[in-house]
């Protein structure tokens, strides 16, 4: 009989465990960008909502200690979910300069063609939107993950391109300030034992280097003028793994690890920034909290933005402080 308690109540243990997880996932938190997702990498799940109504939104603040090249990054997002199937989004980013901003053109003596923090202190505006094509474990599974796609737009970017032209616009240069992604994302929850295994895998088209932190991504060589080639489109992955259990005072934790592949070349601007090089993969190490009961989840994080970005710039990003806390009306 005693044996029989103790499995009955490693039972109900996990089923609960499983319960509170599952719950709180369909009302995760805010990614960088305001997607539902993690920290860097957007997941299948939408803001939460009734059918065929608007639900409440949910708004996140985010910073990430990009260090003396990069500078102090922020970002404010609201976002709000509709029909339990599709969500929408606005976020501004923007910056502190850094404090040894000209150090990043390593390739120039430590110099910077003008005045180091217009490199990446400007500030951006950026829409996104998701819809939700399958729902998880939809046609009766317990195997199917549930699967999005979705799109991100960001408008006045001139990162990169201000410091290198300065005075000049990005339209009176020739160079967009606007650039985007558009990805399919699948994410599944898995039970196991006394925890929730989270599997989450997608691909993005984007003409962005770095989320638009370092303005736009390009591709090598020339044109028929001799010109470097501008703005480029690249396919890129990314990925996410945690897991997701009981913590103190009843809280949800989820701990875990993101990938996400970033184009490899930056966009070449008057002949400044040529040689090329391949931009690292970003990555982080993420802790969540769901305090039970509260409207909002908080996040810490060990980010990898990156390194190199040419042979002349180098963003000095690589083991880098980020947190985040997101709050549900």
């Amino acid at each position: 009989m005693h044996r029989m308690n103790k499995k009955i109540v490693v039972v109900f243990t996990f089923v609960m465990v499983a319960l509170f997880a599952q719950s709180a996932f369909a009302q995760l938190g805010l990614n960088w960008e305001g997607q539902t997702g993690a920290l860097l990498t957007p997941f299948a799940y939408t803001v939460g909502a009734p059918d065929n109504k608007l639900g409440k939104p949910e708004i996140a603040l985010h910073f990430l200690a990009g260090g003396p090249a990069l500078g102090e990054q922020f970002t404010l997002s609201a976002t709000e979910g509709f029909g339990k199937r599709f969500e929408a989004g606005f976020t501004t980013t923007f910056a502190v300069q850094g404090s040894n901003s000209s150090g990043a053109w390593v390739g120039l003596g430590g110099t910077s063609p003008d005045a180091p923090g217009a490199l990446f202190s400007s500030s951006y505006t950026t829409l996104h939107g998701k819809y939700t094509l399958v729902k998880e474990n939809a046609y009766k599974t317990k195997w199917v993950p549930a699967i999005a796609v979705g799109a991100v737009g960001r408008f006045g970017d001139s990162r990169v391109i201000g410091a290198v032209l300065p005075g000049v616009t990005s339209q009176a240069a020739g160079i967009s300030s606007t650039n985007g992604d558009f990805y399919v994302v699948a994410t599944k929850l898995v039970p196991v034992k006394k925890v929730i295994v989270l599997l989450n895998v997608g691909e993005k088209v984007t003409n962005a280097s770095l989320w638009g932190l370092a303005g736009n991504a390009g591709n090598v060589g020339y044109d028929s003028t001799n010109a470097p080639l501008g703005q480029s489109y690249h396919g890129n992955w990314f990925a996410t793994a945690g897991l997701a259990f009981a913590g103190p005072a009843k809280s949800l934790l989820v701990v875990g690890a993101e990938a996400v592949q970033q184009p490899h070349y930056i966009q070449a601007v008057n002949n400044v920034i040529q040689d090329y090089n391949n931009v690292p993969t970003s990555s982080s190490y993420f802790l969540r909290v769901q305090p039970k009961g509260k409207p909002f989840n908080v996040d810490v994080a060990l980010v990898k933005v990156a390194g190199g970005l040419s042979h002349e710039l180098n963003v000095q990003a690589t083991s880098r402080f980020g947190t985040g806390i997101t709050y549900r009306f």
